[in-house]
């Protein structure tokens, strides 16, 4: 099961077509990870005035309860050996998959909702989940390509690290190349230990990359078959990743790193590409 093990992989499902592509990554997530799937939607009543009457709450209800079986009718006929059951909950959305992802391995969900105010608003998810779950979260945006590498934003912090051991484990298990960039724009991705007086360009670009292929370096020998390489971009980390995503079938980020503000639980980078990126988007806090 790896390092990030847990009870199951965890799908936030809202009936849209954005869910119903994120369930199916997550049963492939359950399949590569034997594990069982728990598929989970949350409803709450959709309308500023409170209910008429017990009759009306209960239509919505049973509107949800419909959600969460063609959610479950989806992920048997995707992964038909895999186990699932389906959990349905009361209340906003984000907030409830964040409470249901503590047993979790990893929780997936989609980018964004179609649906009706009993299923998931609009981005609330996919924004906030990542900020706050208990485990890793996949924002998926589109079905993976096998025929893409796997992208992790690396910067030298706790979270980066992080986000380079889920990537590692996710190449692995899904036999796909894996690529770890750092976006090197200004002396500030050095440690200022290492910089001392230097200004030459072209000595910052090597200290980056010398730095870059000593944090890979670990997971390069943990990992000894995954086809791995490291990418040094003279660019803003924001546009590097972005350029490196455009050709990525997943980008792996840690939620904070060297830059984040203190207090925000997620950075200005990961939520940018949360919003931005062309590729599903996996957010990976360290434990603790």
């Amino acid at each position: 099961m790896g390092r990030f093990d847990g009870a199951y992989v965890l799908a936030g499902f809202d009936g849209s077509a954005a869910g119903e592509r994120a369930l199916r990554w997550a049963v492939e997530e359950a399949r590569l990870r034997r594990m069982p799937l728990v598929v989970c939607h949350a409803w709450h009543w959709p309308y500023p005035v409170p209910p008429s009457g017990p009759s009306a709450l209960e239509t919505v209800q049973k509107m949800a309860r419909h959600v969460l079986d063609r959610g479950m009718l989806i992920a048997r006929e995707a992964g038909p050996r895999i186990p699932a059951s389906g959990r349905l909950v009361s209340g906003p959305a984000p907030a409830m998959l964040v409470n249901q992802s503590k047993d979790a391995a990893l929780a997936v969900v989609g980018t964004h909702g179609e649906g009706s105010g009993a299923e998931t608003s609009a981005g609330s998810s996919a924004l906030q989940l990542p900020a706050y779950a208990h485990c890793p979260v996949m924002v998926v945006r589109n079905a993976a390509d096998r025929g893409r590498p796997i992208v992790v934003g690396v910067d030298g912090s706790a979270a980066s690290d992080a986000a380079l051991a889920f990537g590692f484990e996710e190449a692995a298990l899904r036999g796909q190349p894996l690529r770890a960039v750092l976006g090197c724009w200004e002396p500030d991705v050095i440690a200022s230990a290492e910089m001392g007086m230097i200004r030459d360009p072209d000595e910052v670009r090597m200290m980056a990359a010398s730095r870059l292929e000593r944090t890979v370096s670990p997971w390069r020998e943990q990992y000894p078959y995954v086809d791995a390489e490291t990418v040094l971009l003279m660019r803003t980390p924001r546009h590097a990743l972005l350029e490196a995503a455009a050709r990525a079938a997943l980008l792996v980020l840690g939620g904070r790193g060297l830059g984040g503000v203190t207090g925000l639980r997620l950075g200005a980078v990961s939520s940018a590409m949360l919003q931005h990126a062309p590729c599903s988007v996996a957010i990976v806090r360290p434990r603790g």
